[in-house]
């Protein structure tokens, strides 16, 4: 059974799988409460191909602090680094 990390925590069952992994507190409560998170085969752009606003709002919804001084590569480099 699943523990419940309380309401910080929106998907308890991928936290305590990413905790398994390695990850740390935060970057597993990142991953598990960003929604489409767990899902596959996307047809995403590549990060060097969208507008820092696109990267901002991606920063914002994946809750990387600092995103508002960042400038398009610090941005990418946050997204792919948290």
């Amino acid at each position: 059974m699943t523990k419940n990390h309380g309401p910080s925590i929106k998907d308890d069952a991928k936290y305590e799988a990413l905790r398994k992994e390695g990850m740390s507190k935060q970057k597993a409560a990142r991953i598990a409460n960003t929604p489409d998170a767990g899902e596959r085969g996307g047809s995403a752009k590549d990060y060097e191909d969208r507008t820092r606003q696109e990267l901002y709002e991606k920063a914002k919804q994946v809750g990387i602090p600092g995103r508002s001084k960042m400038n398009k590569a610090q941005l990418i480099y946050a997204l792919r680094h948290n």
